[in-house]
């Protein structure tokens, strides 16, 4: 099967002039798309970072304490321990997580802002 090496390509008409406009009307439309408040993105979402530093405080007492009991050092059974520990890993994960993406857009590292956390 042979190839064309040496077609030519033409460029298909846009519904923008070299200006950005649309049309060559002069004027520019509206794009929805495009409208956004960058004030409204930093806004932060006070209830849902106290929210998360609870969920983080509370999910480390309860993997704590599933460690002492583990440990020896408290005294309980060993069924306990193994619900404190699933408890302690359902409250630290969300907490850390929801918690870490607010330090990083506090810090305002590349790529996060307080828009990833959800506001309640």
């Amino acid at each position: 099967m042979a190839s064309r090496r040496n077609a030519r390509y033409t460029q298909l008409p846009g519904d923008e002039d070299e200006d950005g406009f649309a049309n060559g009307g002069g004027r520019r439309t509206f794009d929805p798309r495009f409208d956004y408040m960058p004030k409204a993105l930093n806004r932060v979402p006070w209830k849902s970072i106290a929210l998360a530093v609870f969920l983080l405080l509370l999910g480390c007492l309860l993997l704590f304490l599933a460690f002492f009991i583990f440990t020896g050092h408290m005294e309980g059974d060993s069924s306990q321990g193994y619900a404190l520990l699933v408890l302690g890993v359902l409250t630290f994960l969300p907490g850390f997580y929801e918690t870490r993406i607010a330090y990083y857009s506090w810090r305002g590292a590349e790529g996060y802002n307080f828009a990833a956390i959800p506001g309640y």
